[in-house]
């Protein structure tokens, strides 16, 4: 909320402040109570209180001792959510160990359900903090912008009223009816907030016309009109009723007089609470398989293939898309019904060097399909798709997967590094080579499968024996990919780089295709932007081809060149490989 707001409604001057200190009241905040404060002292020395030299000193030295990582855990990553008490204890650790302690511990209290090893909460927090980012920008990253904070704090609302260009406006009775020119606004509603009630509507306004939305309880502040004499009048204005510079002497809603608002009341918020839990708890449904991962039994009785991919959340935590392949016919199906179906149980497993769990999940596939058609879906594939939220550094991954008619299953294990997003340095996410790559639907946006931020990419998953994923003929090859970490120019405020697509075939050594961009044919793009390229590949020969996407940073002279394979079906190295083109879970 602006400074502009708080000095005019000293009201909420309290909330706001906690805002921009860059904390939210937590959801379910204990309330101290005073007569135990003692009791406390003596078991935990955290819990005394501070004098604000005390503070002081803290803070100083958190500055000093601290790494980049646990300040920016503290400052962006869990910025809206994390209590007062919370930040001052986190501050008055004295060492790397007990604040990772202190992270895992942070995490477990917000669990919905602490049955499972699961968290459904932090995985919500981080997807949040990702759409925020890839949404809400302007001029800085989307999670500091207004909107940002609240879809980070109360996620997706359940209405948006968009008004992007302003213009003509027809007031509501509510406001004081008649017509106005307003600035850019958005409305959005909650039909529910657990602790403020019902029917919630919060207004964002661009007062600036700069896609800069702050977040207002002014219902008049959208009006461009406001200060102009004898324009915008409200009906009762209209009809001589009452006076313009009325508005003026309402209070800090400026809103003419109306027939339906003779005794307006400000909406105002008492209270920010943390995310509602959107997932009711559950157990470990598949504990035969969590055995598997646990005992570190090797079985390969039912083949899969998995990629990886790494999507930039915040500067040390990042998205990973985790990918899940199996061929139909490794399947077993079974007839009901006149119906054959085929089932498998999924459950992941990624933990630290150090042995700690730090996510699970586990789902079902199910593929049902008419018995006549049975021979062509054996031909094909399922895949399956499941985003994590996961901190920069080293995991071992233990992947299983039960064939439930067959009463078979495989096993997989790797290593992978998540990477580390330094805020000064130009970085992508992975360069993603997907065989969908849609606009995603409006339900889906955020949080769909295979939905990063309002695209749906289904990535084309590489065999097991290292040669690359293959394409038909009738195909596309879509590739998908993030930029990070692109400098602004000093005196434009925008950033400007140029970015080129070259296919080669690996084979021959010719390029087969050159494309560039640059960014001032994108509008008014920020330090991120998010590339989608579509190549045809009827025009290519049968073979192996390489791309290589290369980004420069023209302010800061900066560059990379990721690159991906990909073949085209035809090709005697890749003969045996299959592939199909349907939607959804199977192809």
């Amino acid at each position: 909320m602006s400074v502009q707001l708080i000095k005019r409604w000293s009201l909420f001057s309290v909330l706001l402040f906690s805002v921009l200190g860059g904390s939210a009241i937590a959801q379910d905040k204990p309330v101290v109570d005073q007569s135990s404060v003692k009791d406390q002292q003596e078991v935990d020395p955290l819990n005394r209180p501070l004098t604000d030299k005390q503070r002081k000193e803290n803070a100083k030295k958190f500055k000093k001792e601290v790494g980049e990582t646990y300040k920016k855990w503290l400052d962006e990553d869990v910025a809206y959510i994390i209590t007062d008490e919370e930040r001052q204890a986190f501050m008055a650790l004295s060492n790397d160990e007990e604040r990772d302690n202190f992270i895992e511990q942070f995490w477990l209290r917000r669990d919905p359900t602490p049955d499972t090893v699961e968290n459904e909460y932090k995985e919500e927090h981080y997807r949040r903090i990702a759409y925020a980012n890839e949404h809400f920008a302007a001029g800085i990253p989307g999670w500091r912008t207004d909107r940002g904070r609240m879809y980070i704090m109360y996620g997706p609302p359940d209405e948006i009223e968009s008004h992007p260009s302003g213009g003509f406006y027809q007031r509501p009775e509510d406001e004081g009816g008649g017509t106005t020119s307003t600035f850019p606004f958005e409305q959005w509603r909650y039909r529910y907030i657990d602790g403020i009630g019902q029917e919630i509507i919060i207004e964002f306004v661009d007062s600036c016309m700069c896609n800069d939305y702050h977040m207002t309880i002014d219902r008049s502040e959208k009006d461009a009109l406001l200060n102009v004499p004898g324009a915008g009048l409200t009906q009762y204005e209209e009809m001589g009723l009452a006076s313009k510079t009325d508005r003026f002497n309402n209070g800090f809603e400026r809103l003419g007089a109306g027939p339906f608002n003779q005794n307006m009341e400000s909406k105002q918020f008492d209270r920010l609470e943390q995310f509602a839990k959107l997932n009711q708890p559950r157990p470990v449904k598949f504990k035969e398989l969590d055995e598997l991962v646990t005992h570190r039994i090797n079985v390969n009785l039912m083949p899969f293939d998995v990629r990886f991919d790494f999507v930039k959340v915040t500067s040390d935590t990042a998205l990973v898309p985790i990918t899940i392949q199996m061929k139909n016919k490794d399947i077993t199906f079974v007839n009901k019904d006149g119906v054959q179906r085929g089932t498998v149980n999924i459950y992941g497993r990624l933990t630290t060097l150090t042995g700690r769990i730090a996510q699970t999940f586990e789902d079902t596939v199910q593929v049902d399909v008419p018995t006549e058609l049975l021979p062509k879906t054996l031909e094909t594939q399922s895949v399956y798709w499941k985003a994590v939220p996961l901190r920069a550094g080293r995991y071992r991954v233990d992947i299983v997967l039960k064939d439930l008619n067959g009463d078979r299953a495989g096993t997989w294990t790797r290593s992978i590094i998540v990477p580390e997003y330094s805020e000064d340095k130009l970085a992508s996410s992975s360069l993603i080579v997907a065989d969908l790559m849609e606009k995603a639907p409006k339900q889906s946006v955020g949080s769909g499968n295979f939905v990063i931020g309002m695209t749906k990419v289904r990535p084309r998953v590489e065999p097991a024996d290292g040669k690359p994923a293959t394409f038909k003929k009738n195909q596309t090859v879509n590739l998908w990919m993030q930029v990070y970490g692109l400098e602004r120019d000093k005196q434009t405020n925008k950033a400007s780089a140029s970015i080129e697509y070259d296919v080669v075939n690996t084979a021959t050594k010719n390029s087969v295709v050159h494309l560039v961009e640059d960014t001032s044919q994108m509008g008014n793009v920020g330090d991120q932007i998010t590339l989608e390229k579509r190549l045809p590949v009827a025009s290519l020969a049968p073979g192996v081809y390489q791309v290589t996407v290369t980004v420069s940073d023209k302010v800061s002279g900066q560059s990379i060149k990721p690159t991906a394979k990909f073949a085209v079906e035809g090709s005697p190295v890749v003969a045996a490989a299959e592939t199909s083109a349907a939607a959804g879970q199977s192809r």
